[in-house]
């Protein structure tokens, strides 16, 4: 039997680090070429001879062969990383250089410049995810247009004006630069947030859940988590946070495949092993003087972890967090969640007062989840007529068919005057 695609592209993030770091980011088309060399290869092989005990072992193995041939046949014609200089150049020192470069933990710390080179500071966030997406996850183009509802040729575009910014740069991000690590590191933080927010809940026309950029993410800050300078309580916090919502994840979609309320679901789906991971995290992030974004939501995502039914969710404290997060990073996103705490805490009419108050609400204007919050605190007031207008207007904003499905059902629950 074959591999799965994953074992791909989990070692598509790992070859092309290395490869890079060797033949330098201005040869980064030479490493991709390299890598795609090699899983031709498996495909040639594998189906004859089987596949091997190891294959990422075997695939790893193969692009370093592949790397020793394209230096001895071009190292007169072409230049490579200026840091490794005339070490390429003899033979004397290039097998055992390149033999060092390939070993596991030289493998590890070129995944982190790589991760730090894509979240340049020219690159603007969402060329930055996708950009990770692409190099270091093995995300084909049209997956990641799909998950940003994107055109493959706008995705195609972003992520070769990007590769360019990288080219310019001529070296990977170097990790051991400690100040210029800390200046990196709150854009290497925000590009995971969004990359796990994309699957969470994304824009996807195909599901409502991409558990795979959910889990993607995931796997990057945990290797963010393994290097030294990584591990500050911000990491530790946003671990917390994923890990929490993750935990959520199988509740999502109930057994019928349908799209399920946060207040419906079943929480005894919900992965207690993840919540407890979470903690973990939560408590190591609770060290420093420094109060993230990342601290505040992770603490509200654990009451709602923590609390075996809705009703027993402590909504006062929620509210009191979203108050610290609207000071911290105030946007009309986080007023909206705020409000619907107020509603849980205060009754609907205060949480459409609340939301009535919403600075800039009108970029809330082609946000689903502004009129269906509406249409539910209607819905609660036995408003049905306003509620069904409201679940309407959410309806036209849906991206995607499960969240049309739920919202229309919304909408039926109020013609027929459900309480």
């Amino acid at each position: 039997m074959m591999p799965s695609e994953h074992l791909f592209r989990h070692e598509t993030g790992r070859m092309v680090a290395v490869l890079t770091r060797i033949f330098g980011v201005h040869n980064f088309e030479l490493a991709q070429d390299v890598v795609q060399d090699a899983f031709c290869r498996a495909l040639e092989v594998w189906p004859f001879r089987g596949v091997p005990e190891n294959p990422a072992a075997w695939l790893m193995s193969t692009a370093k062969n592949r790397a020793l041939d394209i230096l001895r046949r071009e190292r007169t014609a072409r230049t490579y990383a200026p840091e490794l200089g005339r070490l390429l150049e003899s033979e004397w020192t290039l097998t055992p250089v390149v033999e060092e470069l390939f070993t596991p933990s030289a493998i590890k710390d070129d995944q982190l410049r790589m991760m730090f080179s894509c979240c340049h500071t020219r690159l603007p966030e969402e060329a930055q995810v996708a950009l990770m997406l692409h190099i270091l996850s093995g995300f084909s183009v049209g997956e990641i247009a799909s998950a940003f509802v994107s055109t493959r040729s706008a995705i195609e575009k972003r992520i070769t004006r990007s590769k360019k910014v990288l080219a310019a740069s001529k070296n990977l991000f170097d990790v051991t630069a400690a100040d210029e690590f800390s200046s990196r590191l709150p854009s290497v933080h925000r590009a995971l947030y969004l990359l796990f927010n994309e699957g969470y809940h994304g824009a996807s026309p195909d599901s409502p859940v991409r558990e795979e950029l959910c889990r993607e993410a995931m796997r990057l800050t945990a290797m963010l988590l393994e290097d030294s300078p990584g591990r500050t309580p911000a990491t530790h916090a946003l671990a917390a946070l994923m890990c929490f919502h993750a935990a959520r994840l199988p509740g999502r979609v109930d057994p019928s495949g349908r799209l399920s309320s946060f207040f419906d679901q079943d929480r005894s789906r919900w992965d207690q092993a993840l919540v407890a991971e979470g903690l973990k995290f939560m408590e190591s992030s609770a060290t420093g003087s420094v109060l993230s974004e990342y601290h505040i939501e992770a603490a509200i995502a654990s009451i709602h972890a923590r609390a075996q039914r809705a009703e027993d969710t402590d909504w006062k404290t929620i509210v009191s967090l979203y108050d610290a997060l609207l000071k911290l990073r105030p946007s009309p996103v986080v007023a909206l969640n705020r409000a619907i705490a107020v509603a849980q805490n205060e009754g609907p009419e205060r949480g459409i007062e609340e939301i009535a108050s919403i600075t800039d609400r009108d970029r809330l204007a082609a946000y689903p989840f502004y009129p269906a919050a509406l249409g539910e605190l209607e819905f609660r007031r036995q408003r049905h007529e306003a509620a069904r207008e409201h679940f309407r207007a959410a309806f036209a904003l849906a991206r995607n068919p499960m969240e049309r499905q739920f919202l229309d059902l919304r909408v039926r629950a109020c013609e027929r005057g459900d309480t």
